[in-house]
Formats: C-alpha cells, sequence, structure tokens
C-alpha cells in the first residue's frame, strides 16, 4: 500500500480547477499494479460515508497540453496513428507534461514546435480539462496559441515521424467536430472554445 499523498502533491491537485471535495468519499490507499512508461495503474481504496471499503481501478498521468495554433482564421490540426484504437486520429497539436517542473505553458510551447514547426508570441491558456475522469486522473490544459512564425519541426517517437498536419478554417474545424471526423475530447474542446471566444470578441 502507498502512503498517503505528499503535501506538494495534495496542494498540486487542489490547485486544477473543476474539482470540490467529496463530503461522501475519502482516498485510503493505493496499489501499483503496473507502471508503465508514461503512465501507472493502480488500484485504490476509497470508503463511503458509511465506513464501507470500495475498490476502484485507476491511471494516474503526467498531465497533457493542447495546442489551438490560430492565424486569425485558419488552425493547424494533426493527424496521428493513435495504438489505443489502432487508427489515426485527427487532433490539435498535444503533448505530455513529462518534463519535470516543466511550466505548462513552455510545455505548450515546446509541442507547438516539435510537432507542428510553429512558434507562438502569445501562448494564452483558454481552459482546462480533465480527459477521462471516470478511470484516469489525466489533466489537460488548452492553449490557444496565436502570433505564428514557422521554424523547423523537431519530431520524436515514430507516430509523430508519420504525423500529417492539416491546416484548415476555424469553421471547417467545428463542423469536423459535429460530423465525426474529429472525435478526440481535448480536440473538440480546444476547437470550440475557440469559435466561442472569436464568435464574443
Amino acid at each position: 500500500m502507498s502512503k498517503p499523498p505528499e503535501p506538494a502533491l495534495v496542494s498540486l491537485l487542489q490547485e486544477q480547477r473543476g474539482r470540490s471535495v467529496s463530503s461522501a468519499f475519502e482516498w485510503c490507499s493505493d496499489s501499483l499494479i503496473h507502471q508503465g512508461a508514461v503512465v501507472g495503474f493502480y488500484q485504490r481504496e476509497i470508503r463511503d460515508r458509511h465506513g464501507t471499503i470500495h475498490q476502484r481501478d485507476v491511471i494516474q498521468h503526467p498531465g497533457a497540453v493542447s495546442i489551438v495554433a490560430f492565424d486569425g482564421s485558419h488552425i493547424y490540426l494533426v493527424e496521428q496513428y493513435r495504438a489505443s484504437i489502432d487508427a489515426n486520429m485527427i487532433e490539435l497539436p498535444a503533448g505530455k507534461r513529462d518534463v519535470s517542473d516543466e511550466p505548462a505553458e513552455l510545455t505548450a510551447h515546446r509541442e507547438l514546435e516539435e510537432e507542428v514547426g510553429l512558434k507562438a508570441a502569445s501562448m494564452e491558456l483558454l481552459l482546462n480539462i480533465h480527459h477521462s475522469p471516470g478511470f484516469c486522473d489525466e489533466y489537460g490544459y488548452i492553449f490557444l496559441a496565436t502570433d505564428l512564425t514557422e521554424t523547423p519541426l523537431k519530431r520524436q517517437g515514430p507516430e509523430e515521424q508519420e504525423m500529417r498536419i492539416l491546416k484548415t478554417s476555424l469553421s471547417e474545424a467545428v463542423e469536423m467536430c459535429f460530423d465525426g471526423q474529429i472525435t478526440d475530447s481535448k480536440s473538440i474542446s480546444g476547437i470550440l472554445a475557440t469559435a466561442h471566444r472569436t464568435a464574443t470578441a
């Protein structure tokens, strides 16, 4: 059994928007089942208000950033292979927060350069999401990148090497969310948030 979360981790979790303290359940312990290269699979025990212990499967993830690179009329998407579904998906440029102590904004700048070959003079937080809280603690930062200039690609890993860049109008990207071409949750969130931002600006 693992120890209770360290104070620094508790503080970090409390800073995540969208979370509120439960009056009905409390964390008891985590048992590591498997640690992969990126995520850890745990069996978590929680206690309900009646004192009954329940077990839940939980994936712990370092978190991620996604970037809406917007030039005023067009955004940049990527099409890449996802092993989990054995298929290509159209998504926003994105990446894991796997560099220790790196601020999310810097991660977003780095991922945008690596995947799409763009630098952004402005990187503004659009919104935060919990990607799939039913089983995973992955917490995402979605940024709006503007004032774009080209820079050399710095792709890493086999999936990124095969990645295809798509440049499309914002209105077309919105339609792609509704007609099923884009089903990735972070991408839908970022695209619709950008459309809302531009409509109300």
